[in-house]
């Protein structure tokens, strides 16, 4: 599985508007309903911050992974949120988080949702390739990087 099959034009937003972990989950959610990607978005949202409660999606070098397995959705799916100013979100190095990669996945389908966040791991080991996202202007520019990666 790549991140381009999971990441399209309309679940990428770039520049996030949030200024708090809380406010990236919702406009991250609202975006995957504008795109016709879940019907519930306030159930999506309760999903997200119960996992969260367990321990923080947020881990080292600007990334932060929010991701849940929800009965809500019918099949995995991804949203990608880059706030170049960073937000606090809890990081396990005490950092801001600038790269956001929300995951909902279906209970049944575990594989995949591990699948998507060892990608997610390979594609963000590179310093380069974080700093070019975190500068990315658009959704194009984001998804042309994650093409040629």
């Amino acid at each position: 599985m790549a991140l381009i099959d999971l990441i399209t034009r309309d679940v990428v937003k770039v520049p996030l508007e949030s200024t708090s972990k809380e406010d990236v989950f919702h406009e991250l959610v609202d975006l995957l309903l504008k795109a016709g990607k879940i019907s519930d978005p306030d159930k999506i949202y309760d999903a997200l911050i119960s996992r969260e409660q367990l321990f923080s999606t947020a881990l080292e070098d600007g990334i932060a992974i929010p991701h849940a397995k929800t009965e809500y959705v019918d099949s995995l799916i991804m949203a990608l949120g880059i706030a170049p100013q960073g937000i606090d979100a809890d990081a396990l190095d005490g950092k801001p988080s600038h790269l956001f990669f929300l995951i909902l996945a279906p209970p049944s389908q575990s594989g995949q949702h591990i699948e998507a966040l060892t990608e997610i791991a390979r594609a963000t080991k590179s310093s380069s390739f974080r700093r070019l996202l975190m500068t990315s202007r658009t959704p194009d520019e984001v998804l042309e990087l994650i093409v040629d990666s």
